[in-house]
């Protein structure tokens, strides 16, 4: 089985910083894409950010520059360093460990709990 489990989440003031961070078990997860998802109240769930396994990392145009995505390996965990939060960084945010098989084709989505981001003053 794979399992998730996010942590971190918390309420922060504008401009303030949070660090989440996602324990995954029951994958190699050194060869899994990590992503972070985030879904605000009345929206789409929207990408925040992803690392494959060699490190190569893609940030949302919203958060580029502010947010930092890395992965530790050694301790299958992945983590969400968020910088300069803006009211509408608030949401729940989701870990996300993509299983990719090429042959035969296939893409399986895991999925943690999700953690709530609050950000107000």
């Amino acid at each position: 089985q794979v399992q998730l489990v996010e942590s971190g989440g918390g309420r922060v003031q504008p401009g303030g910083s949070l660090r989440l961070s996602c324990a995954v078990s029951g994958s190699t997860f050194s060869s899994n894409t990590m992503g972070w998802y985030r879904r605000a109240p009345g929206k789409e769930r929207e990408v925040v950010a992803s690392i494959t396994s060699d490190g190569s990392a893609r940030f949302a145009d919203s958060v580029k520059g502010r947010f930092t995505i890395f992965r530790d390996d050694a301790k299958n965990t992945v983590y969400l360093k968020m910088n300069s939060l803006k009211p509408e960084d608030a949401a729940v945010d989701y870990c996300n460990l993509r299983d990719t098989r090429r042959f035969p084709p296939m893409r399986e989505d895991y999925w943690g709990q999700g953690t709530q981001v609050t950000v107000s003053s």
